[in-house]
Formats: structure tokens, C-alpha cells, sequence
């Protein structure tokens, strides 16, 4: 079992080459940890640019529906054909940041309006979050093993798999699902998604580490990129969530 991010799996991250008659691939056509970095860097500004965009139209009266709902369709559209298609990452990951930044704008500009202060806070405890799992990574003081990965990922999957079914319900029925609203139950509910979220980012750093290894091609810096970035996504859309719950409660 791999990370719950469809990107990285083993299979993706192993080296596409087959060696015949002595025909190698350049290590600059191969994939670095360096350049991962850069590519994860420039999908962050091109994310920030569209969150940008969208705070700012939604500040002057336009209201964001059709950027939030379009941002994440087109989003999703793009990570669903990356993950087939890992080779066209180079053309998606640009677009996924732009659109998932729309999204994310709108969304944030919602959330501020009812609960000024929660959007900085938010990304404070995002990017906190990253690089403490950073630290905790890189000084080997949180190793990725087997069971590690399966917990994780059993977990990420539970919870997916509970957020659709209670998506579901919702519209056909008038089920109010435990997780929604400010209860105790609720805050410790978003509380265990952020855990997991952040678990992911180890399994993150793990499989990007794995595809430099394996030398995996090129356009997988913007595949492992992407992938990362989704996860980052994910843990700043559900501190949004847990923020705005104990807000609601003052």
C-alpha cells in the first residue's frame, strides 16, 4: 500500500527506461530532488496567483461560485489525467495549481468573511505543519516503513470513503452527519483528518525519494510536485474546517 495520493505509487516512480544494447537515459533527463523542489515552488506562486485573483474579485463584489466549483472540476480533471498519464504532468501540474488556486481563493474568501483572521491562520498552521514533518523526515526521527504506509493509507481511505457516502446521503436525505457542525464530536473528528493529512506528507517525501532513486524521468518532478501539493491542499482545507468550528463556538 502507497501513499493515499493516487500520484504516488511504486509504479509510477520506477524508472520507465529498458535498457537495450547499452542505451541509458542522462541523468539530466532523469528525476531530482533538486528540481522537484523548483517545480513544487513554481505551482505554489501559480497556486497563490489564482487564490489571489479570486480573493480579490470576491472583495470587489463578484461572487466566487462559479471559480470555486470550476477551480475544483477542472482540478480534479487534471489529477485524474496526470494519474493515468503521469507523462503529461509537465502540462497539468501548471494548470492543476492555477485552477485548484481559484478554488481555494473563493473558498478562503468565504471563510474569512464569517470568521475574520481564520484564512492566516490557517495557512500558518499549514505550512507549520509541513515543515515540522519536514524536519521530522529529514532527521529520519519519523521512518516510513511498511506498517507505517498501511496504517496511513488504511486510514486516508476510511476517511474518504466516509465523506462520500455522507456526501451521498445528504442529498437525498435530511441525515445532518456527525462531523458537520461545532460539537466536541466534530472538532475532534477534523482534528484526526488533520493528523492523517500530515502523515501523508512523510509518505509524500518517502515515494518522491524513491522516484530520484529509481531515476525515474524527468517529467516526474512535476508529477511529484503535484501530488505533494495536493496533499497540502487537503491539510489546508480541513485547518479551514477545524478553525471555523471553534470560532463558531465563542
Amino acid at each position: 500500500m502507497e501513499s493515499k495520493n493516487p500520484f504516488f505509487n511504486t509504479k509510477s516512480y520506477n524508472n520507465a527506461e529498458t535498457v537495450h544494447d547499452a542505451v541509458l537515459i542522462d541523468y539530466n533527463q532523469t528525476m531530482s530532488l533538486s528540481g522537484t523542489i523548483n517545480k513544487a515552488f513554481i505551482m505554489l506562486i501559480l497556486l497563490v496567483a489564482g487564490a489571489v485573483t479570486t480573493w480579490t474579485m470576491t472583495g470587489s463584489g463578484f461572487n466566487p461560485v462559479i471559480l470555486i466549483i470550476g477551480g475544483a472540476i477542472v482540478g480534479m480533471i487534471a489529477v485524474l489525467v496526470s494519474t493515468f498519464k503521469p507523462e503529461l504532468s509537465p502540462y497539468l501540474a501548471p494548470g492543476y495549481a492555477i485552477f485548484e488556486g481559484l478554488f481555494i481563493g473563493g473558498l478562503s474568501a468565504f471563510f474569512e468573511a464569517k470568521y475574520p483572521g481564520i484564512v492566516i491562520q490557517a495557512v500558518g498552521a499549514t505550512f507549520v505543519t509541513f515543515f515540522v514533518c519536514l524536519g521530522l523526515y529529514k532527521f529520519q526521527i519519523v521512518k516510513v516503513t511498511e506498517k507505517f504506509r498501511s496504517v496511513v493509507v488504511a486510514a486516508t481511505l476510511a476517511i474518504a470513503a466516509y465523506y462520500l457516502i455522507t456526501w451521498l446521503i445528504t442529498l437525498f436525505t435530511n441525515f445532518q452527519p456527525v462531523h458537520y457542525g461545532n460539537s466536541l464530536m466534530s472538532i475532534g473528528i477534523s482534528i484526526f483528518v488533520i493528523v492523517i493529512a500530515a502523515l501523508n506528507i512523510f509518505l509524500d517525501f518517502d515515494q518522491i525519494e524513491r522516484g530520484v532513486a529509481n531515476r525515474a524521468p524527468k517529467y516526474m518532478e512535476w508529477y511529484g510536485a503535484m501530488g505533494l501539493m495536493i496533499t497540502l491542499v487537503w491539510l489546508y482545507v480541513e485547518f479551514l474546517r477545524l478553525l471555523s468550528k471553534i470560532n463558531s463556538r465563542d
